[in-house]
């Protein structure tokens, strides 16, 4: 069938002949006679479009437009109307109603009404399902390809339901990357639950994660559900996994295998309908040789590994990350600050951020709050800040290295001359006009 339609209309001989009308033409039709009727299906049963008439004994069509509009605003409400009532359907228009027909019908215009509607109706649906498919990465920097090509395979995981492992040291940014995925999935609008599994005890990780009954153990008064039950229809991010003690590992294979647990306690099984993402800074390879981390555990979560490099490696991500943190914190302690002093971005350019980008972070809070100028300067600053100077990005391939080393010293050149681009360009060696081209490839990438 081409759509379901809702036809409603009072005089008998005008229904008959419409229905048979359009269901030749392969449409799926249900008439109605009232629009107390019109609004019961309605409510009852989706339809693409509605055919009604304007005046309905006592009632009015334009009640239909707006519970049809209500239930579903994208749904076409096609309005037919007898001479003299033309200026109802009109109003009828302009409160959502698709179009309005005059009797009697012209019945080549209403196929080609009802074609229009539809194929609008299905266009915005298109649209609509192409803009959640639209990946959105809001408060997460990606100036270097580092991390172009992680958030670029991030895109393509959300849209699934496939298990996640973020690869990375500490302090990258992995929970904000597992927070990313939830948010660009079909899971959306349910709960993201995310467990730190080292800052739990081992002894009440089992009932974290999985929950307890009332006297299932000394102090458990009450029922209470765990991360699983929590996490229903979302996603659970399991922070460290590689932490998890090998008891629970067992327990853990079992719900990624059959999607059920219990809770402790209890011998009956819960099912789960729910994403895992989870996270290590360990060598999980290791622990699996060693014995420490179950084999099949291993290929269960690390189904689509991504690595997130380290901020010394995304060196381009730096000071954008940094003018981030500065406007949050200004914010937060209400200080008068803008900006870096030249000095200032150097330093933060050449720094080797062993605690990535949460050291950043500290970074620029304590020197906002340090502040005496509307500056920050070199002073403001960590001491550790003129330690060891920053590694360059690895050369995944020599176009991507070039790339990114170019950025690094427009960067470099552009905080020296405090963002004067015809200073930074003949610093640089280059035209003005090469340097705008350079940036926006580098934005563009």
């Amino acid at each position: 069938m081409i759509g379901r339609l809702l036809l409603v209309e009072d005089g008998e001989s005008q229904r008959q002949l419409l229905e048979r009308f359009l269901t030749s033409l392969g449409y799926d039709v249900q008439c109605q006679t009232t629009a107390a009727d019109a609004i019961s299906s309605l409510r009852t049963r989706p339809f693409d479009l509605v055919l009604t008439d304007l005046r309905l004994g006592e009632a009015s069509g334009v009640e239909i437009v707006e519970e049809a509009r209500r239930l579903d605003p994208q749904i076409p409400v096609i309005i037919m109307t007898a001479f003299g009532t033309v200026s109802s359907a009109v109003e009828a228009v302009k409160i959502g109603a698709y179009d309005f027909l005059e009797k009697p019908l012209d019945l080549t215009r209403l196929d080609l009404t009802i074609a229009r509607a539809l194929e609008r109706r299905e266009l915005a649906r298109e649209i609509r399902e192409l803009r959640q498919d639209t990946v959105s990465f809001n408060g997460i920097v990606s100036e270097s390809e580092n991390m172009k090509e992680v958030l670029s395979v991030v895109s393509r995981a959300a849209r699934t339901d496939v298990s996640v492992l973020l690869r990375g040291e500490s302090g990258t940014g992995k929970e904000v990357i597992a927070r990313a995925i939830h948010a660009n999935s079909r899971r959306r609008e349910a709960a993201f639950v995310a467990v730190a599994l080292p800052a739990l005890a081992e002894g009440v990780l089992e009932s974290e994660l999985f929950g307890h009954e009332k006297g299932a153990f000394t102090g458990a008064e009450r029922r209470r559900t765990g991360r699983f039950e929590q996490a229903q229809g979302g996603t659970l991010f399991l922070d460290e996994i590689g932490d998890i003690p090998i008891s629970l590992q067992v327990k853990l294979l079992r719900v990624l295998q059959e999607r059920t647990f219990e809770r402790v306690g209890s011998n009956e099984a819960i099912s789960c309908d729910l994403r895992i993402v989870a996270a290590t800074n360990r060598n999980l390879e290791k622990a699996v040789e060693d014995g420490h981390f179950r084999e099949d555990l291993y290929y269960r979560l690390n189904v689509l590994p991504i690595h997130i490099p380290p901020l010394r490696q995304r060196i381009p991500d730096v000071l954008p990350l940094a003018e981030v943190f500065l406007a949050r914190y200004a914010a937060e302690y209400s200080r008068p600050v803008r900006g870096f002093s030249v000095e200032a971005k150097d330093l933060l350019l050449r720094y080797h951020y062993s605690g990535n980008v949460r050291e950043l972070q500290n970074i620029v809070e304590r020197a906002v709050v340090l502040s005496r100028s509307d500056l920050i300067s070199p002073g403001d600053c960590a001491p550790s800040l003129k330690g060891k100077p920053a590694e360059p990005p690895p050369p995944a391939t020599l176009p991507h290295a070039v790339a990114d080393l170019e950025q690094i010293m427009i960067a470099r050149a552009l905080a020296r001359h405090d963002g004067n681009q015809t200073k930074a360009a003949r610093y640089l060696g280059i035209s003005e006009r090469v340097l705008r081209y350079k940036l926006r490839k580098g934005r563009d990438r």
